[in-house]
């Protein structure tokens, strides 16, 4: 299997994004939204899914977070197809469960090529620090819709809303690295009875 990689910018009138990732990375991430939790965030998803990451945002931060955070998703999900291609002998389906002390969240994905997100969290509060907890919503919804894959995201437990986003965002880390992985049994196949994905 080729290494795969893609690099994919997206420049509106409220954002300007560009994202390089790689697959079949070591977990490296160069980050700089201008959004510091959510850097924190999206290095958990590349340290976790041993996927390289950089991702570089300017945005109307003057307004708020929110076009930043929902570009970058759907450029993420841009890259991520891409980086993806035909499907052929993937694993498919990824999950994880991920603690963080009194924090237990599971991520279940599926590279189906049909979006769809189910986010069932309760974060305890509206902000962590600065950061809006409705935004992770926007990132998930912006990153399913342009990967084409189906994300099942639920907290199990916790009270600490940090210790929950970081268990989420770790957990699609590890989740997403097992869907993309190569399937030694299935190389060359596509994982799907419908011949397409």
């Amino acid at each position: 299997m080729e290494r795969r990689t893609a690099e994919v910018q997206r420049k509106t009138l409220e954002t300007r994004i560009s994202v390089r990732i790689d697959l079949d990375g070591t977990g490296q991430t160069r980050l700089g939204t201008g959004v510091p939790f959510f850097d924190h965030m999206l290095d958990q998803v590349g340290r976790h899914g041993l996927i390289d990451l950089d991702v570089q945002a300017e945005g109307d931060l003057e307004i708020d977070a929110h076009h930043t955070v929902e570009d970058v998703g759907i450029t993420l999900g841009q890259a991520f197809a891409r980086a993806l291609g035909d499907k052929r002998g993937i694993r498919r389906y990824g999950h994880a469960y991920v603690p963080l002390d009194e924090a237990l969240s599971r991520v279940v994905v599926d590279c189906s090529g049909r979006p769809g997100l189910t986010h069932e969290v309760d974060y305890r509060r509206a902000r962590i620090g600065d950061f809006d907890v409705d935004l992770i919503h926007e990132f998930l919804q912006g990153f399913v819709n342009h990967a084409a894959i189906t994300l099942q995201v639920d907290n199990l437990r916790g009270r600490n809303a940090h210790h929950i986003a970081e268990t989420v965002f770790k957990a699609l880390g590890r989740a997403l690295r097992m869907a993309v992985e190569p399937d030694p049994r299935a190389a060359g196949t596509l994982p799907s009875t419908k011949g397409a994905l």
